[in-house]
C-alpha cells in the first residue's frame, strides 16, 4: 500500500456535505455525527446524500471533530477524497518506480519553498540531474471513463503551473502529477467546462516543458494503492 490507515475505518452514510469542510454522517447504529472533510474542491459527483462513506477516527482529545471523511462511494467505485494524503501517496509511488520518467532522481523532499511565496509538493533531487519540481493534485471527478481536474475554478492551480514553467525556463525540470483516487477511468483530461483558464494554462505549461502524468489509485478501507499510469489528453 502507498498509504495505510492507522486504524480500521468506520462506515456510515452521508447525509450532507456543507461549508466545504463539514459532513453530517449517519453511523451504523443510527446516530448522527459531524465529520471533518479535508477537501477544498466541490466534490462534484462524489458527495451525493445517502452515499456510503468510510471515516477515520482520531484519538486526539483536542480535536473538535473526531472523525474525518476518507472514502465515499460513487456509483460502483470508491473515491478517496482526503486531499491531505496525495503527496505521501505519490511520493511512495515514485519510490516504487511507478513513474519511470521520475526514477532517476534519488532524493525527495516535501513542501519546499520556491517561486513567489509558494511551496512545491515534492522536490526531487539527484547529483546527476537538475532538480525536478513536482506538483500533486487529487482527482475525484469523473465523466464517463475520463478523470478530470479541477472540479471548481482554481486560480491557485494556475499560479502553480506558471511557477513550474518558470523553473523549466531556468533549466530545471517540473511535473504535474494528477492522482486519480478511483478505478473507473481510462484517461485524464483537464475540466475545460469547469475552468477553461486552467485547461489552457496546463496546455501552455506542457508546451513550455512541464510534464503531466496521471496515476490511478485504488482506495479501500485497508489503504490506498497506486496501480497504474493513465493517458493524459490535453
Amino acid at each position: 500500500m502507498d498509504h495505510t490507515f492507522n486504524a480500521p475505518l468506520v462506515r456510515g452514510t452521508l447525509i450532507k456535505r456543507y461549508k466545504r469542510f463539514l459532513a453530517d454522517v449517519r453511523m451504523e447504529d443510527g446516530s448522527i455525527i459531524t465529520a471533518h472533510c479535508a477537501n477544498t474542491g466541490s466534490m462534484k459527483g462524489c458527495s451525493e446524500p445517502n452515499s456510503a462513506v468510510y471515516m477515520s477516527k482520531s484519538d486526539n482529545p483536542k480535536r473538535k471533530l473526531a472523525y474525518s471523511l476518507e472514502l465515499i462511494q460513487a456509483g460502483e467505485t470508491w473515491v478517496g477524497i482526503n486531499t491531505a494524503l496525495p503527496n505521501r501517496i505519490v511520493e511512495s509511488a515514485i519510490k516504487r518506480d511507478i513513474l519511470q520518467e521520475l526514477a532517476p532522481w534519488t532524493r525527495i523532499r516535501r513542501e519546499v519553498k520556491y517561486g513567489k511565496n509558494s511551496r512545491i509538493d515534492l522536490l526531487l533531487e539527484s547529483d546527476e540531474a537538475p532538480p525536478c519540481y513536482v506538483e500533486v493534485k487529487n482527482v475525484t471527478l469523473a465523466e464517463s471513463d475520463v478523470a478530470k481536474f479541477p472540479d471548481a475554478v482554481t486560480e491557485r492551480g494556475r499560479k502553480h503551473l506558471r511557477e513550474m514553467s518558470e523553473e523549466v525556463a531556468r533549466g530545471n525540470r517540473a511535473a504535474m502529477v494528477y492522482l486519480i483516487q478511483r478505478t473507473d477511468c481510462e484517461s485524464f483530461s483537464p475540466a475545460e467546462d469547469i475552468d477553461p483558464a486552467y485547461a489552457e494554462a496546463l496546455r501552455q505549461s506542457v508546451s513550455a516543458g512541464v510534464k503531466a502524468y496521471a496515476l490511478e489509485a485504488k482506495p479501500s478501507p485497508e489503504g490506498i494503492l497506486v496501480t497504474r499510469e493513465l493517458t493524459v489528453n490535453l
